[in-house]
């Protein structure tokens, strides 16, 4: 199959053609039908994340048709349309028996702990756990964009943030998750501000939903902004960058007994970003990670999505080839112009 493969960090990948995965006795083998790029991926390739050996193939935002299939596997079959959550579960341990694979200690990561979708095909351990039945009426690059950064705001905006309706959430960064966000929250019937450097992605994340933006670049002080806008305060802060200036504004802005959630990740020099403690005790303030989604949660988003509350389609902003996808995964912490790439043509 062809694949983006690389055997150094930093170092440009190429388009090789590697052997065909096949299924272990519990996994399946997709072929990919799509496949996003997200900014983690860029954190792979630059060395940022232990779990990876060399050489790799990275890719973790997926869906396709299965076409192949371990005598283990009950709940799947060739030939059916799937997308599978980033961080997927052994199925076996305390905390996948407890129904949180997303932390699941065991877990199997396409494009991290193990090569990924940036392929033609791309196997998925622990199908029966991890894989989402896909309804005709999503096509694979929607799901695709599912399959991290929605999923990942999903969790963080409707689960550990509780948000509801009526409350005022801050979102620092307009990327895929930041936008993904927005989107989320205006759904739940919340009152999203987005924050963000770039006019134009201001201007798409009120397209998204965003009752007000506020550009970093242009105030004094994000938090004071964003207090006065909320009179008080947001109820809920998404970091949706991993910064240690978005961290620490996304904490600040709160209001009391507010609840910040660190979606972007924190990876390298940007491992241990400064805390406003003293707010965070004084104001009893709720701080959570978010780390994936479950694939039984899915349900719950697809059928926001068939209902026409959330339209993650509109965040796509190009589809591409495997060979456009090189320099396009390169340049991803440069984070330009809005929207998602998503890998269509193999």
């Amino acid at each position: 199959m062809k694949a983006m493969y690389y055997e150094a960090f930093e170092q440009a990948p190429e388009i090789r053609t590697v052997p065909d995965p096949t299924p272990s006795g519990d996994g399946v083998v997709i072929k990919v039908g799509a496949t996003g790029l997200c900014r983690s991926d860029w954190h792979g390739w630059m060395g940022h994340d232990p779990d990876i050996r060399l050489p790799h193939v990275p890719g973790h935002e997926l869906a396709g048709k299965i076409v192949a299939a371990g005598k283990g596997v009950v709940r799947f079959k060739i030939g059916d349309r799937v997308t599978v959550p980033f961080v997927s579960g052994c199925g076996h341990c305390s905390e996948c028996h407890s129904g949180n694979q997303q932390v699941c200690p065991n877990q199997f990561q396409p494009g991290f702990t193990h090569w990924g979708s940036f392929a033609e095909y791309v196997g998925i351990d622990y199908a029966d756990t991890n894989l989402v039945h896909l309804p005709e009426t999503v096509d694979d690059a929607t799901a695709a964009s599912l399959g991290c950064r929605f999923a990942t705001s999903f969790r963080a905006v409707a689960d550990q943030a509780r948000t509801g309706p009526g409350e005022w959430i801050a979102v620092h960064g307009c990327g895929g998750v930041g936008l993904s966000a927005i989107m989320i929250a205006t759904a739940l019937g919340a009152n999203a501000i987005a924050v963000d450097i770039s006019e134009e992605k201001l201007a798409f994340a009120r397209e998204c939903g965003a009752v007000a933006t506020i550009n970093a670049s242009a105030v004094a002080d994000v938090a004071e902004a964003v207090r006065e806008i909320t009179k008080g305060g947001a109820h809920v802060s998404i970091d949706a960058l991993g910064h240690p200036v978005t961290c620490f504004n996304s904490i600040r802005n709160l209001r009391r007994r507010g609840r910040h959630v660190q979606v972007g990740l924190m990876l390298g020099e940007h491992s241990t970003p400064q805390i406003p403690m003293a707010q965070v005790i004084g104001h009893e303030l709720e701080i959570y990670g978010s780390h994936g989604m479950q694939a039984w949660r899915y349900d719950a988003m697809l059928s926001m999505l068939a209902a026409g509350k959330i339209a993650p389609q509109k965040l796509i902003g190009r589809r591409i080839s495997l060979a456009e996808a090189v320099p396009a995964l390169m340049a991803l912490d440069r984070a330009e112009g809005t929207g998602i790439s998503v890998i269509t043509q193999f």
